[in-house]
Formats: structure tokens, C-alpha cells, sequence
């Protein structure tokens, strides 16, 4: 492998080059304006493929945003590891909150910033480099298959048509993912469960127009208030979630498997300082690491309403809104999950308001047994650049799509991510390590290596 890293060292500043080439397209699949680099972004991504090595790749139209998928096979016989990555980002928004344009990358404090530099863009563009310093160098041990979407941020609503579609095209033995973090650079540790998601729109109506507020205020209910008091009572005191039946299914860690996941380092003050927050909230009687991994939660994501430009404008608002996601754990069906959040929030609306309420998207939670050959070889992949045995990750965030894979395709997903909680991913300002970016391209290979050795041995 002395030849690999030698290629990887000898093409660092192209590899972020053409890395800047995908972080200036604004492919934000959130907002329909950004269709036409939606299309833009599945381009650059086919024609890297193709310059790294791939013997083909094909941009596929889908109802919504195209899929790019490139192959190469060099013996059928061989084991086959399918990429999986997406090109869409999330909005810049609040953009006045970057110190530097979000579609402007450039490399500062020994990071990459930009939007999409970790999630998914940087963290995806590895694979395409640790694919063509493998193929350059003859050191590509098996088949590769790359699937790279164009809707995760919005749920992957037209991936599992596709899917269906391509199965036979899309078959594997492992789908190999970075859309996930580690712990630290010097904890490195590798993913080995995600949370489930089910996202809800909830909108209030009170009166059939805005109201003045002196002379209507006190005897009409005001939507904002309304809604309000509804979002702050879907949890209680000990930050549970009130909806009846949310934890009926959740299952509980042992003793001992909470006490093997106490062992990755985690320091509170450090977290706090991170964030710049005074305390910790949560569960109680559960842990920050465990809170984030282990237990659901409920959080407003984003609340509207009223008036809310320059100067003043005193009303009582005709509606109001927000957008409530929920984070699950494994056994928590997100389709149960959506029923019952309408239930309860409809059942807790008082007569003097109508509520619509809607699902967005959501998807399964995820875990990859940790006695697998494909975390295994993750595992000594790992341990062999960073010098240390990775620690098994349960990780809050989620990737609807990754339980869908093993519906329709069958094939376990491996997650193998580099992102840091530092990278700002979804805000303002997201970031990703030069280091990060490099141990991921040269870790890569060794998974590569020992997954194939595993498996023809």
C-alpha cells in the first residue's frame, strides 16, 4: 500500500481542487429554484467517476432529482462494495451568519469551509479519491459500484423507486457510507447505529383573518399563543415525550451495554464550552452520549407566525406554524410514530383553533451488528491510520434511507464516517478537517483490502 499513499500525498492539492469544483455548485435540494444545479451537481459527479477510474457512470433521471451511478468491475466473481453518497446540501440560511460566502469554499485554520464541505460532499468526494488512487496504483481488490442521490436532505422520497427499479444493477455485498461523524481525531470511533426520524408540519388557524390586537385581543385566541402551549407540553418536567404511546416500543439497553457505551470519552464542560450554553437538558436519568444515541427525542425545528418584519404591526395572526421533528430508536416504527404525534396534537387543540397537521418524511432507525466481517474490517481499517482501536458509535443524527437499502436491496450498510460534531454541519459556518478529509481517503483502501480479504479467504 506504500505506492497508494504515496499517489494520495502526490495529488492532495488537486483532490481538493476538484473537491472546491462540486463545494461551489448550490445544489440545495430544499429550494426549487436550485433544480438546475441539481442537475449541475449529478454532472460534476459522473464526470469525476469517470476521470477517477470508473468504466462507466450514468446520470438517471428520477421524479425528482437524478441519481448518478458508475461501476467498475474487474472480475465478477470478486466481491462488490456499493458507495453510497449524496450531492445535496441544506440551505445556507441565516446566510449573514458565515464569515466567509457558503458557496465559496476556501481552506482556513487547517479546514475546509463551506457548505457541503462535510455533509455530504467532502465525506462522499473521499471515496471517489481512495477509488482512483486504488485504481492508479493497481491496488483495487474487488468490484465498485458508486450511488450518489440527490434528495437525502429532504428525506430520499424518490430513492426507493429507483431502488426497485435497479436491483440487479445495484447488487452488492456491502453499501459503504461516510454521512456520519466520530468522535474525535484522536477518538476515532466507527458508527454502529443511527437514529430513526419522523418530521411534522403542524399549522393553527384561529380567525379567518389577522385581527387588531387592541380590539380583539382577550376574547379571540391568538393561533401563535396557541401553538405555542401545544409544542411546549409535548414534553414534561423530566424532558419525556407526552405523546401517549411514544415509548411503547423503545427498547432499553442492559446494564451492560449502557456501561460499554460510557467508556467513549465525553467531557460535559467541554461540551458546553463548544456550544456556548450554560447547562446540559435532557432525559433525566440518562446520559448526554446516551440521550444523543439511545433514547428519541422531540424538538421544534422551526416556528412561524404573525408579523415579523422591521417596525411594528399589532396583530392577532389568522394562522401559525411550525415544524416538530422527532428522533426514534430501533423498534420505533416512524409510520406509528406520525399517527400518533396527529392524534395527540389534534385530541390537545382547544375548540377555538382548527390544526392541520402533516408528515413530511422520516425514515427507520439503523444498527450494524458490530461482529459483522464489513465492521470488522472497518474496525482494523481504522485502527491501522489513526493508531487506535475504534470505538462502537451510536449516533443521534439520521439517514432515512440506509433501512431501505436492507428492505429492498437486502445488503447491511457499513458507516464509515469522518465528520467531526465541531463541522457545524446544517449551520452556519460548516467546516470539515483537512485531516479528516485525507485519513479519509487514505482509511478507505485498507477497508477495502481487508473486507475483500475477509470474504475470499
Amino acid at each position: 500500500m506504500k505506492e497508494l499513499k504515496s499517489y494520495q500525498e502526490t495529488n492532495k492539492d488537486r483532490f481538493l481542487t476538484e473537491l472546491f469544483g462540486l463545494l461551489r455548485i448550490p445544489s440545495i435540494s430544499p429550494v426549487a429554484e436550485h433544480k438546475p444545479d441539481m442537475l449541475k451537481a449529478a454532472e460534476y459527479w459522473k464526470e469525476a467517476l469517470l476521470a477517477s477510474g470508473a468504466d462507466k457512470a450514468e446520470v438517471f433521471p428520477t421524479k425528482g432529482n437524478p441519481v448518478v451511478y458508475g461501476e467498475k468491475i474487474i472480475d465478477p466473481a470478486k466481491p462488490t462494495i456499493l458507495v453510497y453518497a449524496h450531492y445535496d446540501v441544506m440551505p445556507a440560511d441565516p446566510v449573514d451568519l458565515w464569515h466567509t460566502p457558503p458557496f465559496e469554499p476556501q481552506i482556513r485554520d487547517e479546514k475546509i469551509w463551506g457548505r457541503g464541505a462535510d455533509d455530504d460532499k467532502g465525506q462522499g468526494f473521499m471515496h471517489a479519491k481512495a477509488f482512483e488512487s486504488m485504481v492508479k496504483t493497481g491496488n483495487l481488490p474487488c468490484n465498485v459500484k458508486f450511488m450518489i442521490e440527490g434528495e437525502e436532505e429532504i428525506g430520499s422520497p424518490n430513492l426507493p423507486a429507483f431502488l426497485l427499479e435497479h436491483k440487479e444493477m445495484l447488487k452488492s455485498d456491502i453499501i459503504l457510507v461516510s454521512d456520519t461523524g466520530m468522535i474525535g481525531q484522536d477518538v476515532p470511533s466507527v458508527t454502529n447505529g443511527l437514529r430513526g426520524l419522523a418530521y411534522m408540519e403542524v399549522e393553527v388557524t384561529g380567525p379567518n383573518r389577522d385581527l387588531h390586537s387592541g380590539l380583539y385581543g382577550g376574547a379571540v385566541a391568538n393561533p401563535i399563543n396557541v401553538l405555542a402551549k401545544m409544542i411546549a407540553s409535548l414534553t414534561d418536567e423530566n424532558n419525556r415525550v407526552t405523546i401517549p404511546g411514544f415509548y411503547d416500543d423503545v427498547l432499553e439497553l442492559s446494564p451492560e451495554e449502557r456501561a460499554d457505551m460510557a467508556r467513549a470519552p465525553f467531557n460535559v464542560d467541554d461540551y458546553k464550552k463548544a456550544l456556548d450554553i450554560g447547562d446540559i437538558q435532557g432525559e433525566t436519568g440518562y446520559s448526554t452520549m446516551e440521550r444523543t444515541g439511545i433514547r428519541p427525542s422531540l424538538d421544534c425545528n422551526g416556528i412561524w407566525g404573525g408579523y415579523i418584519a422591521e417596525g411594528t404591526k399589532t396583530i392577532i395572526p389568522s394562522k401559525a406554524s411550525a415544524k416538530i421533528s422527532m428522533r426514534l430508536v430501533p423498534n420505533q416504527d416512524h409510520e406509528k410514530i406520525a399517527l400518533l404525534f396527529e392524534k395527540h396534537i389534534i385530541a390537545i387543540a382547544p375548540a377555538s383553533v382548527k390544526v392541520k397537521v402533516k408528515a413530511l418524511h422520516g425514515g427507520q432507525a439503523y444498527v450494524s451488528p458490530v461482529d459483522s466481517i464489513a465492521f470488522k474490517a472497518a474496525s482494523k481499517a481504522v485502527e491501522n491510520t489513526f493508531g487506535k482501536k475504534p470505538i462502537p458509535f451510536r449516533s443521534g443524527g439520521s439517514i432515512p434511507i440506509i433501512s431501505t437499502f436492507e428492505q429492498i436491496l437486502g445488503v447491511k450498510s457499513l458507516l464509515l464516517g469522518f465528520g467531526l460534531e465541531s463541522d457545524a454541519i446544517h449551520s452556519p459556518n460548516e467546516n470539515y478537517p483537512l485531516f479528516n478529509f485525507f485519513k479519509g481517503i487514505e482509511t478507505i483502501p485498507y477497508f477495502y483490502h481487508y473486507f475483500t480479504e475477509a470474504l475470499t479467504t
